[in-house]
């Protein structure tokens, strides 16, 4: 079975998609994703071509992806925010030959294009503003682009371009090989350099038949709000898969979802699922505590991702507005969550258990299992694994091994069969012989009412062995670093072992953080390297 078929193949009475104010039905998101799949076959794409999407949270998006994957070619979602570089190293990478694109960010992308780079040969870009075409009631216009002269060529409705043709484009949504590549996810760069991991249909069946049903056991009138965006896994089954192959609504937002349009979502459109990343949970308690209350009445469940949820920021959600939060992990490799709390097991501080479906087993740094108890690397085993790393064959050789995925990550499982996050294992050092997690250092600076945020990475004492040092984001612009250093010295030494203590503070207004909400703790390993070559010169 392919998407189309999966999603459309029930009578559904609620929308579909709710977005700017209107609603969208099933019927509805139907037709408007077999004119999606005639425009894309009109321009000559075939199976197997790579499609890429530089689309924002919008219907057109949703009608692209399901279209291209059901017509057996390769969608290739891009994040819109992420730096024009980072773009076309995606659309090279994938030697995309078509590319869906925003209309507003058309024009940038083309322009003063190295010319090494790979380009498409045809660009179809969707406009932001409906403009009114006679026999169409479509709001969706294509430009189809010359590629030698790197500019469009002419601005058309799909419908129109389907005459000019003079040949009728039927879609053929035949393609129900579930195993075959069918879309590739980037990694969101939180270590480096992003890859493409390659999933199939049967990826997204299978998160469906897990976290889906097992965590959000959704019901026709739910109402699913992401705020983390539909190009990156996570934002994928939260506001497409999940929501329409269950009969839910998918509610979208075009704009970067700050804690203004998050709160005005919550009061207009009332979802009752809420998904994000802890950072923005942090910003909204902010928000609601600092500017204006939020209105979370309508929210049944919360989930977060991304990172680990320091187990105070739950708490502390719940106490504040009635709602749990459920922290899980999922990762890009494996499409979606693999672990997760639940609605009737809570347990603040963990990721929950494994889902049924998915093992998991922990290593050492000698590829031994763990002793009971110890922490170790994390290795998940389940269907939704991809098919490994679009051109990237040694490092796909690294992460998937025997039916196994290495996710960088360091864990601890209790004797309740409840998993902890110890942090990733490169972001992970030694202190005095002894591993230091920088996720158990930032716990306890979390604590201190004046902290915001905090990320621990390894520096070096001026004896140039390694030790901590925490970057710390303050609640207050105006608190004296002095006396708040002072404090969270005196806080460290009273809940961690000395080892684990950071040496140095380094007070700053931000952390460098990925599109999907994880700290990249790599550049801040950087500044400091920067640092010190600069002292020493």
């Amino acid at each position: 079975m392919n998407l189309f078929d999966a999603i459309f193949q029930h009578r559904r009475q609620s929308p579909a998609i709710i977005y700017d104010g209107r609603e969208l039905s099933y019927a509805d998101l139907a037709d408007h994703t077999r004119t999606m799949a005639s425009a894309i076959a009109s321009v000559g794409t075939q199976r197997q071509d790579r499609v890429a999407l530089l689309l924002n949270d919008s219907p057109e998006f949703i009608e692209a992806f399901i279209a291209i994957c059901s017509m057996g070619a390769i969608a290739v979602p891009i994040n819109t925010a992420l730096r024009l570089e980072e773009q076309r190293a995606i659309i090279h990478n994938c030697r995309a030959r078509v590319a869906i694109v925003e209309d507003d960010i058309c024009d940038t992308l083309l322009s003063n294009a190295p010319e090494e780079l790979h380009f498409p040969e045809e660009i179809l870009t969707v406009g932001c503003t409906p403009q009114p075409v006679q026999d169409d009631n479509s709001g969706d216009h294509f430009y189809v682009t010359d590629e030698r002269m790197r500019r469009p060529r002419t601005r058309i409705n799909p419908l129109e371009y389907l005459r000019e043709q003079k040949k009728s484009v039927e879609p053929d949504f035949s393609a129900d090989d579930e195993d075959a590549v069918a879309f590739i996810l980037y990694t969101s760069g939180s270590t480096g350099e992003p890859k493409g991991a390659m999933h199939s249909q049967a990826d997204i069946f299978y998160t469906n038949a897990t976290f889906c049903r097992q965590v959000l056991q959704l019901r026709p009138d739910d109402r699913l709000f992401s705020s983390s965006r539909l190009p990156f896994a996570y934002g994928l089954g939260n506001s497409f898969s999940f929501p329409l192959l269950n009969g839910a609504t998918s509610v979208l937002c075009r704009e970067r979802p700050t804690a203004d349009v998050v709160s005005r979502i919550l009061k207009n459109y009332r979802p009752t699922i809420f998904f994000a990343v802890p950072v923005v949970y942090n910003l909204l308690l902010e928000y609601h505590e600092e500017k204006q209350p939020l209105d979370c009445s309508s929210l049944r469940m919360c989930v977060s991702a991304g990172e680990a949820l320091p187990a105070h920021l739950g708490e502390r959600w719940e106490k504040t507005f009635g709602v749990p939060v459920l922290d899980g992990i999922g990762s890009t490799e494996m499409l979606h969550m693999f672990m997760s709390n639940k609605m009737d097991d809570v347990c603040y501080g963990s990721s929950g258990r494994v889902l049924s479906g998915y093992e998991a087993r922990l290593l050492d740094e000698h590829g031994e299992p763990s002793a009971k108890g110890a922490e170790g690397n994390l290795w998940i085993k389940g269907s939704s694994a991809a098919a490994g790393y679009w051109e990237r064959p040694e490092e796909s050789a690294r992460t998937f091994v025997d039916g196994w995925v290495r996710t960088g990550d360091l864990y601890r499982c209790d004797d309740s069969g409840h998993w902890f996050h110890m942090g990733r294992s490169d972001d992970c050092f030694k202190s005095s012989g002894q591993w230091v997690s920088p996720v158990d250092v930032e716990g306890v600076l979390l604590r201190h009412q004046k902290v915001a945020r905090a990320a621990v990475v390894e520096d070096f004492d001026e004896d140039s062995l390694p030790c901590a040092c925490a970057f710390v984001v303050s609640h207050s612009a105006h608190s004296e670093a002095g006396s708040l250093e002072t404090e969270l010295r005196a806080l460290a030494a009273g809940a961690l072992p000395k080892f684990k203590q950071p040496r140095k503070y380094v007070f700053v207004t931000e952390l460098p953080y990925t599109a999907t909400g994880k700290v990249q703790r790599f550049k801040l390993r950087q500044a400091l390297r920067e640092k010190q070559r600069r002292a020493k010169t």
